[in-house]
């Protein structure tokens, strides 16, 4: 008789990341379906936001207060799989900085909390993106070493309600909280919203491979040097 499969540990986490600057509640389950039992009922009650989204495998909400970073992590969070309930309350009366960077610090966070020991996983993933005429690339390693380039040459000030500074550096906050090693960049396209969500959408893609269970490899770290903790 064939031994019997131990279950797949559940890869979610729930947080709650309070400061002078931005309050923040989040769940995350990197392989869709429900949040953890530690999920802030807030985030589970209420009205649909417009960054909202829910099919037999996913569950999105999003409410950062920000509305076009609202659509860029809906979009990261469909394609790479997750369910993903976010709710921010931010320090907009003095600009966008604060709550676009903390709630990609406090995704981060949850990422790496869900992801757990990356053992029997890919590591490493690439994806290529299309929106239109414009067209990224991501590159992720799970390194536990928080690294990244970011290139998305955009050109506007601003995209809806959002600062163009911060979509690179909202990306260069996961990937620091996250403990990834990150390369995004835009490779053409002339319309700056069409750039920055095909990046996003890129990246998605990567994490959603890099982050892959692979059969037969299970409780093996996939490093020449044993270990990706340290």
């Amino acid at each position: 008789m064939a031994p019997a499969k131990s279950e797949q540990r559940v890869r979610s986490a729930a947080l709650n990341r309070d400061t002078n600057e931005t309050k923040i509640i989040l769940a995350l389950n990197l392989d869709g379906g429900a949040f953890p039992d530690t999920t802030d009922s807030r985030l589970t009650s209420g009205g649909e936001g417009h960054a909202s989204q829910a099919s037999l495998s996913q569950t999105i909400r999003i409410e950062s207060g920000i509305g076009f970073l609202d659509h860029m992590l809906h979009a990261l969070a469909k394609h790479a799989g997750w369910s993903l309930a976010l709710h921010c309350k931010g320090d907009l009366h003095i600009d966008d900085h604060h709550t676009a960077e903390d709630v990609c610090l406090a995704l981060g966070a949850a990422f790496h909390a869900a992801l757990g020991a990356p053992t029997g996983l890919a590591r490493f993933g690439s994806a290529y993106a299309p929106l239109d005429e414009a067209l990224s690339r991501a590159v992720v390693d799970l390194s536990n070493r928080p690294f990244s380039v970011v290139s998305l040459g955009l050109r506007r000030e601003r995209i809806g309600d959002l600062s163009a500074e911060m979509l690179p550096h909202c990306l260069q906050s996961f990937a620091q909280a996250a403990r990834l090693t990150l390369h995004v960049d835009c490779l053409r396209g002339d319309n700056d919203h069409h750039r920055a969500e095909s990046a996003f959408k890129a990246l998605a893609l990567a994490i959603r491979l890099a982050t892959a269970r692979v059969p037969g490899r299970e409780g093996e770290v996939p490093s020449t040097k044993g270990t990706l903790s340290t």
